[in-house]
C-alpha cells in the first residue's frame, strides 16, 4: 500500500496530459530555454501520451484576439483534438477544462506550457486544492527569465506538485522494453526528439538492422 503523501509512477490508465497556452504571444518573450528546443519537448510530450492513450486536454488563451493558435507542430499530433480557448490566466477557472479533465476520471495531471509563472502555476496549484496530483513536465515550460521559471518550479514543488521531464514521461509509461505494442513507437520518438540518446538509438537500430541482414 502506497504511504500517504508519495506520488507513485505514472501508467498510461491513471495520467492526462494538460498542455497550456503553446501560442506565439507566448513565446515571444520566453527566455529561460531555446525555443526550438522547447516545442521539440511539448511535441514529445504529445507523442507520448498519443502512443500510450492518454487523454490530451489542450488549451489556450485569447486565440483570436491576441495569443494566435496553438504551435503548427503541437497541434499536429493531435489533429481531432480542439483546444479550449479562454480568457483566464489560470485554465482552473475555466470550468470547461476541469470539467474535460474530470471527464477522464483521472487524478494524477501533468502539465506543460508558458509561461511557467503565471499559467502553469495557477492551475497546478488549484488542482492540488481540489486533490488532484500534479506532476510538472519542466523542459516543456517556458518563462521571460531563467529566475521566473525556477521560482515557479519551486513553488510549485513546495505546494505539492511534482518535478518531471518528457523523456522521463516517456520512460515512465514504457517501462520495459519488452512491452512490445509501444516499443516502436518509444524508439522513434526517441530518435526524433530525444539527443543525443536519439543519436544513439538511431545507431543502434542501424548495427541491429545490418546484423539481422548478415544472418
Amino acid at each position: 500500500m502506497m504511504e500517504e503523501g508519495i506520488h507513485g509512477l505514472l501508467t498510461p490508465e491513471n495520467c492526462v496530459l494538460v498542455l497550456i497556452d503553446y501560442q506565439p504571444q507566448m513565446m515571444f518573450a520566453v527566455e529561460n530555454i531555446d525555443g526550438q528546443t522547447l516545442i521539440n519537448n511539448a511535441v514529445a510530450l504529445a507523442k507520448t501520451a498519443k502512443l500510450f492513450g492518454v487523454p490530451i486536454i489542450p488549451t489556450t488563451v485569447s486565440s483570436e484576439t491576441f495569443s494566435g493558435p496553438m504551435f503548427e507542430q503541437l497541434q499536429e499530433v493531435f489533429p481531432d483534438i480542439e483546444p479550449i480557448d479562454r480568457t483566464s490566466m489560470n485554465s482552473w477557472e475555466d470550468k470547461r477544462v476541469v470539467n474535460a479533465i474530470e471527464g477522464t476520471g483521472r487524478k494524477k495531471l501533468l502539465l506543460g506550457g508558458l509561461w511557467t509563472e503565471v499559467c502553469v502555476v495557477f492551475p497546478a496549484i488549484s488542482a492540488l486544492e481540489d486533490g488532484y496530483e500534479v506532476y510538472v513536465a519542466a523542459d516543456a515550460c517556458g518563462d521571460i527569465t531563467d529566475l521566473a521559471h525556477d521560482m515557479a518550479m519551486e513553488r510549485m514543488i513546495q505546494t505539492g506538485a511534482v518535478p518531471m521531464n518528457a523523456m522521463q514521461f516517456l520512460s515512465e509509461l514504457q517501462r520495459d522494453w519488452e512491452r512490445h505494442d509501444t516499443v516502436d513507437g518509444v524508439v522513434d520518438i526517441i530518435k526524433k526528439h530525444q539527443a543525443p540518446f536519439g543519436v544513439g538509438m538511431r545507431y543502434f537500430t542501424a548495427v541491429r538492422e545490418r546484423a539481422r541482414q548478415e544472418d
